[in-house]
């Protein structure tokens, strides 16, 4: 009888055990097919600037491993809307992808009430593709040569230190707002439309400062003409081992203000593909080349899981809704 009951049982479990393997095999087997076709990435970001200047460089090298054409497209505009509802409806097999960056995901929905879009439900995070960081930006010929001076200065004459942005609600925008409640000062924002110009103005003496990274700032910081004073994040950078800490440097222990670059797909896409495309953004980092045009754009890697991504996106949206709060800040 007990030899029989034994018997059932494990037939029982061999049923289950094939149930099981019946049920992952389509899975398994749509994540090595993939892709099947031409993959497209859709960016917010105009085709000159430095995420689709690098991201190209990634299709390149994912088109390689998949033997698939990857094509990088950039509809820039609204604040990223326009390339975001563009692959919102996308068939969510993993062949249309979209990139997003910090301000996409976690700023804009505490800077705009009707948001054409919702990070949270028509998207699932895929693959971080670097991570940027700001640092103070000042005129090599201006009065504020270190930290303490800029701190110093906006504390003796509030509402007169100027510092620039790419515009309202951009990342640097608010983190030099977030400078200014952590050092307890007052400054003016100018947000410019066009980067150059605001780094043209900070040369020229017309702007104080600016939050950039390394690759915005390099033509006039290869000229002489601005430097870099610190950097906002908690460790001196291996693209910058000379440049200290604001800490380090004398300001608010602990700052950092990182801004990120990375892929997303329509809601529904099938987990073993976003896996299989997180896999591969992240040994695509690891390559040699990859890692060199990261060093010159002032950009690090971020081999994260989805999951790791998707709790960034969490931790994010509640920060940025504070700092949001906070500055006041009221899109144009």
């Amino acid at each position: 009888m007990e030899a029989r009951l034994l018997g059932v049982r494990l037939a029982a479990g061999l049923v289950l055990c094939a149930s099981l393997l019946c049920a992952f095999a389509p899975a398994t087997a749509r994540a090595e097919a993939f892709p099947t076709r031409t993959v497209r990435i859709t960016m917010p970001h105009s085709s000159g600037s430095g995420p689709a200047v690098f991201m190209r460089l990634i299709a390149d090298k994912l088109a390689a491993a998949w033997g698939q054409q990857v094509l990088v497209e950039t509809r820039p505009g609204a604040s990223g809307a326009i390339a975001i509802e563009a692959v919102k409806n996308a068939p969510p097999d993993g062949h249309e992808l979209l990139v997003v960056a910090d301000s996409h995901m976690t700023i804009n929905p505490a800077l705009y009430k009707n948001l054409p879009y919702d990070p949270q439900r028509d998207f699932v995070p895929v693959a971080l593709v670097f991570r940027a960081y700001f640092f103070i930006t000042v005129s090599t010929r201006g009065p504020y040569q270190s930290v303490p001076e800029l701190i110093a200065a906006a504390r003796a004459h509030p509402g007169t230190i100027s510092y620039g942005s790419s515009y309202v609600g951009s990342p640097s925008h608010l983190g030099a707002a977030d400078f200014e409640y952590r050092t307890g000062t007052k400054m003016v924002h100018v947000p410019y439309k066009e980067q150059p110009q605001m780094y043209v103005a900070i040369a020229n003496g017309d702007l104080d400062w600016a939050f950039s990274t390394i690759g915005s700032a390099l033509p006039l910081t290869k000229a002489g003409r601005i430097r870099l004073i610190a950097l906002a994040a908690r460790t001196r950078l291996p693209s910058a081992p000379d440049i200290p800490t604001i800490e380090e440097a004398g300001g608010p222990a602990g700052f950092e203000f990182v801004s990120w670059i990375g892929l997303a797909a329509p809601r529904g896409t099938p987990p073993e593909i976003v896996r299989k495309i997180n896999a591969d953004v992240n040994q695509v980092q690891t390559l040699p080349d990859v890692r060199e045009r990261m060093r010159t754009f002032g950009y690090e890697p971020a081999p994260v899981t989805p999951a790791q991504m998707a709790e960034l996106i969490r931790s994010d949206t509640i920060k940025n809704a504070e700092t949001v709060k906070r500055s006041g800040a009221v899109p144009d």
